[in-house]
């Protein structure tokens, strides 16, 4: 939503809402690493404050929410689909 409603004029804006929407949606797929919780969260603070409107900061504020209270379950399933990944790797298997 925010990265589409974005007027561009403001470049934390307009890059950071990009950027939040697709770490996010990595961490939907489960593709993301424990670490892009804290580039996430650097993206955040970058636009907090430096923006002419307030969108950039309520783009900001839920992602900000959500780490701040839920992160031991967003590190979770990150370890959950990492560990299911390795799971789902094909083996080879000898043709009879």
């Amino acid at each position: 939503f925010y990265k589409h409603e974005s007027c561009g004029q403001c470049t934390p804006c307009r890059e950071g809402t990009g950027w939040m929407w697709r770490v996010m949606e990595r961490l939907v797929r489960g593709e993301a690493q424990k670490r892009e919780i804290d580039m996430l969260l650097d993206v955040t603070k970058q636009i907090e404050g430096h923006t002419i409107c307030a969108l950039g900061d309520a783009a900001a504020w839920p992602i900000q929410g959500l780490m701040r209270h839920f992160r031991g379950e967003v590190e979770r399933r990150i370890d959950e689909f990492s560990r299911n990944a390795h799971r789902a790797e094909p083996v080879m298997v000898a043709a009879e």
